[in-house]
């Protein structure tokens, strides 16, 4: 009996020890654990770091900086609206006073100049290509003009073609550093100019439209509605005034009258479009246009026009908007209607 005491005592011993000596190691890899733990947390912290500012710093500079953070920049080029920023930082990300691990990558735009430097040869140009062409091609990638027309501009009357451009400043060759602006002398024709008035009476006015757009004269249509005793041809021009193969001044409007049509199909609508186009220096890019119930698109009139009252017959089906437009421009459009056919 005394013996089953003794070996249940040295099992107990044996148990606690084994015990012990597993609280012990876990203890150890417990405090292994926390300090593997902290080391990691204290190298992270000592791996992060604040974003310089680098913006305004030419790029040289701004890598030096980057590097001393342990930050490597991400180079992007564009231009920008003087040539004094070139090779300058204009923006970067992220921004300064960024916490950021150590190794990011730091996007740094970095200015181009402007994207010309010197001022080209205009003259010689259609001045409204000029302005197209100011707002596409001389326009820092910041949306910002390059070069900027004076307004208004000066016009003179000129041998050249109307809209001509005669004299600009700053000079072609001229140095520019940012956005510049230019000053035009622009050619209004020559003054007191003499046209050959064309033979439009008798034709289709369809016909007279397209002669008129390409011989660029002024212009007033009228309509004059038929009676059963009328013999003319409807649709067609029946009077002129200045009459045909006659010498005019190249301003003097011609006074066409067209005689409306015999009939009309069902739905359809013969009509004369009126709008007041204010008056231009010289003629411009005039244009109207037809959009069908059908959703179909006809250009029915282009001209270069001075201004004034503008006038075109037109037959088309109820519903049609008419769309007025001047250097690609709308100015004005309306529906055709029964209300509108005079």
């Amino acid at each position: 009996m005394a013996r089953i005491d003794l070996i249940t005592i040295e099992d107990y011993v044996a148990n606690h020890l084994k015990l012990f000596i597993l609280s012990v190691a876990g203890l150890l890899v417990l405090v292994g654990i926390i300090a593997v733990s902290i080391f990691f947390i204290a190298v992270r912290g000592a791996e992060q770091c604040m974003v310089p500012d680098v913006r305004g710093k030419e790029l040289t500079e701004a890598l030096l900086e980057l590097q001393v953070k342990e930050l490597y920049p991400r180079i992007l080029f564009r231009y920008s609206q003087t040539s004094k920023d070139k090779g300058f930082i204009l923006e970067q990300d992220p921004k300064p006073g960024t916490i950021v691990k150590a190794g990011r990558r730091v996007r740094l735009v970095v200015s181009q100049g402007v994207i010309i430097n010197k001022i080209e040869n205009f003259i010689g140009r259609n001045i409204d290509d000029v302005k197209m062409d100011m707002q596409t091609i001389y326009v820092s990638s910041g949306g910002i003009p390059l070069l900027i027309i004076n307004d208004p501009v000066m016009y003179d009357f000129s041998a050249e073609t109307p809209g001509t451009i005669l004299v600009q400043k700053p000079e072609p060759g001229t140095d520019i550093s940012g956005p510049t602006t230019m000053e035009f002398v622009v050619s209004r024709g020559q003054e007191n100019a003499i046209i050959m008035v064309p033979q439009l009476a008798g034709l289709e006015f369809s016909r007279a439209l397209e002669l008129i757009g390409s011989s660029g004269i002024n212009f007033e249509f009228s309509i004059m509605e038929r009676t059963e005793n009328d013999a003319v041809k409807g649709g067609t021009v029946v009077s002129q005034l200045p009459p045909a193969n006659t010498s005019a001044p190249a301003n003097t409007p011609v006074q066409l009258t067209v005689a409306a049509p015999e009939r009309l199909t069902e739905g359809e609508i013969f009509g004369l479009f009126r709008y007041t186009i204010p008056a231009n220096p010289y003629p411009l890019a005039v244009r109207l246009e037809a959009l069908l119930p059908s959703s179909e698109r006809l250009r029915l009139f282009s001209v270069h026009y001075l201004g004034g009252e503008f006038t075109v017959p037109y037959r088309l089906p109820v519903g049609t908007v008419l769309i007025l437009s001047m250097l690609n421009r709308e100015l004005y459009r309306e529906t055709v209607s029964r209300y509108n056919t005079m």
